[in-house]
């Protein structure tokens, strides 16, 4: 409880600092170089005591609600009606988009069983795509040398769009730092979707998608990864929405 409570008093309310998208997703052009990122209430949370990490949401081109608590507040807030879009919709609309027109679209991030699933997948599902493929070093930060091979691989390649999986809030600061140095039109840090479309995490069926449940469902089936995030950040949110719009008054 005093941890929540010291965490209460650092964190400046203010989620309007953040570009959140009010579009859908055919509303995004692939005719400029967009970073896409999400945004739910961990990640908020997370990002207001992390100041590189807030630095690279707001820099988004794109910054996607990726929560109902997010849709929730901006209506709240400031009376939008917005749509909650999450990372798995953008990964399955831009594979869509890419199908379609022969693209290409590079995978980074997670492991080299869950990569060959995604590249399984990819194949009988999407069969107009090329796509790569890289499994980064398993360790809390890579070295000049790893970021090197890193954009070597992807910039090799040529995407057309990159997938970050590296889990918040790695994978958006990766993205931040190389955005000038990658070779790439669209970057999106997508996270557990990875693991999501590979199988080897099962997403929430489509009846806790549909009651706009899915933390229910991740909180149930994951309780000991998942409860900090939702039973501890959750009214942390709360409390820091509810105080943004009282000083609003």
């Amino acid at each position: 409880m005093k941890r929540t409570s010291a965490f209460l008093r650092q964190v400046p309310a203010n989620l309007l600092t953040y570009p959140v998208f009010k579009g859908k997703l055919t509303d995004i052009s692939g005719d400029r170089k967009l970073i896409i990122n999400t945004i739910n209430q961990y990640s908020y949370c997370i990002a207001e005591i992390d100041t590189e990490f807030k630095q690279a949401l707001q820099a988004s081109d794109i910054l996607l609600p990726d929560g109902m608590s997010i849709v929730s507040a901006i209506r709240l807030l400031n009376g939008q009606i917005i749509e909650k879009i999450a990372g798995w919709d953008l990964h399955e609309h831009l594979l869509k988009e890419l199908n379609l027109k022969c693209g290409k679209c590079f995978y980074m991030g997670s492991s080299e069983n869950t990569l060959n699933k995604i590249k399984e997948k990819l194949g009988w599902e999407y069969p107009n795509i090329q796509a790569g493929f890289y499994s980064p070093p398993f360790k809390a930060h890579f070295t000049d040398d790893d970021n090197a091979a890193i954009l070597e691989a992807i910039n090799a390649f040529k995407p057309d769009v990159l997938f970050i999986g590296m889990t918040a809030p790695r994978q958006e600061k990766w993205a931040y730092a190389h955005k000038d140095q990658l070779e790439v039109q669209t970057i999106c840090s997508i996270g557990a979707v990875f693991n999501f479309y590979a199988g080897t995490m099962e997403r929430p069926s489509a009846i806790w998608i549909s009651l706009r449940l899915e933390w229910l469902g991740r909180l149930i089936r994951e309780p000991r990864r998942m409860w900090r995030r939702y039973l501890v950040y959750g009214p942390v949110f709360v409390y820091k929405v509810l105080k943004e719009k009282v000083q609003s008054l």
